[in-house]
């Protein structure tokens, strides 16, 4: 992430990052995936305006060491770690089964 330049909207919430590419920028959304190959800096603060953040609300499927797929929820994302939690619909007696996955997203993760 050395070299990656922070892309805020107007409210300061981060958006991602540019990564600074030959001639060009790559977006960096805040998972690390790539939203682009490279592209001029306008472009690339466009698309990361376009991705916005509501992806982080949604549904991924995690795969497990063991073959099984869990439904998850992102509950903390940094460039250090991205910490999911099986997603238990609301319920306050389930059980807390969280993982922490490396920075950027692992093919282990994806969306639902």
């Amino acid at each position: 992430m050395q070299g990656w330049i922070e892309h805020r909207r107007e409210d300061g919430e981060r958006l991602g990052w540019l990564r600074p590419d030959g001639d060009g920028f790559v977006p960096v959304d805040l998972l690390g995936r790539e939203l682009s190959g490279p592209v001029d800096w306008l472009t690339g603060e466009e698309l990361l305006e376009s991705a916005g953040i509501g992806y982080l609300a949604d549904r991924y499927e995690l795969a497990l060491a063991d073959g099984r797929r869990l439904r998850v929820r992102l509950t903390e994302v940094s460039t250090e770690r991205i910490v999911v939690k099986k997603d238990d619909f609301g319920a306050i007696d389930a059980p807390q089964l969280i993982y922490t996955l490396p920075f950027p997203i692992p093919e282990s993760l994806r969306p639902v």
